[in-house]
């Protein structure tokens, strides 16, 4: 049995792509200054992440907490190697994130029609040239674009989603050139099991290294899906530092993985990521002081004892 275990093909590296100032903060009710916001991001860009998600261009609005997006985009310290990517929901958003020079813009949309409805207002229908645009327009400005696919393992409306879905909303953003595909688990429902089963049919359809998992610790599973899909091949991950933030139009949509607990199990099994333990703490430490609550990560936690 301990053979078997042993025997497992875990990836040498994986890329943690931190999401903390945009998925962390969205859905925080505690306004972040956006001094402290260009702060935090530049201690994470010292940290050794190649990749941070630092903020948001849908109207403010709608996410008020990131109201500040140009300011914290034009002022962060750029640290060479890293890559400072925004959400981007459609023209007006693009502009303003082009004209803040962002490196990568991401779009999103969902695998449910409800949610996709909640969270964009649109059809899935009626979102797909919307984000045609915006890839088409991001590309041929000189930036690359990512994608996400939410709700992918569950919808807090609709229940279980149709992997059939998944697959087609899949290949049509790839078809509009995004350079990866983020797979949402919104709610935090997805299982070991299922996570497999749903890598397993992507995985013939999709190269592993365009893939990254986005996994909510809503039920305590997040980490376990991790493991579950390193054992597929999958290489990258997104987690919000300290267990940070969830989805404003997803109920129960609580936990994001926390970026120090998934860097101290990779580091325990052997797994490179070149991020320095210490550094990322210190960064933790810091935004849980500026919001003023204790964030739900076990490692920082264990650290402050």
């Amino acid at each position: 049995m301990l053979n078997s275990i042993l025997d497992k093909n875990y990836p040498e590296t994986v890329e943690i792509i931190e999401v903390g100032p945009r998925d962390g903060l969205q859905n925080e009710k505690e306004f972040v200054s956006t001094e402290d916001k260009i702060k935090w991001i530049n201690q994470l860009s010292h940290t050794g992440l190649k990749y941070i998600e630092v903020t948001s261009f849908v109207n403010p609005k709608w996410i008020p907490a990131l109201k500040d997006a140009e300011e914290v985009v034009k002022n962060i310290e750029r640290v060479p190697g890293v890559t400072y990517a925004a959400l981007v929901p459609n023209h007006r958003g693009l502009e303003r994130a082009l004209e803040a020079n962002i490196d990568e813009a991401s779009i999103f949309m969902s695998a449910s029609e409800t949610h996709n409805q909640k969270n964009i207002n649109k059809s899935i229908e009626q979102t797909f040239p919307i984000l045609q645009e915006v890839a088409k327009e991001s590309i041929a400005a000189g930036k690359s674009v990512r994608g996400y696919v939410s709700t992918v393992f569950g919808c807090p409306y609709e229940g279980q989603v149709s992997i059939e879905n998944v697959i087609r909303i899949s290949e049509t953003l790839f078809e509009m050139g995004v350079r990866e595909l983020s797979l949402g688990d919104t709610i935090g429902v997805a299982t070991p099991l299922q996570a497999q089963k749903v890598l397993d049919t992507l995985l013939r359809r999709f190269p592993a290294d365009k893939l990254a998992m986005h996994f909510h610790d809503t039920r305590g599973t997040a980490m376990a899906n991790v493991l579950a899909s390193l054992e597929m091949g999958i290489t990258k991950f997104d987690s919000s530092l300290g267990g940070l933030g969830g989805c404003p139009y997803a109920p129960g949509a609580s936990g994001n993985l926390a970026t120090d607990d998934l860097l101290y199990m990779l580091n325990g099994m052997g797994i490179q990521t070149n991020i320095q333990t210490d550094k990322l703490l210190e960064a933790a430490q810091f935004i849980q002081e500026k919001m003023n609550k204790t964030l739900p990560s076990h490692t920082l936690q264990a650290c402050s004892n």
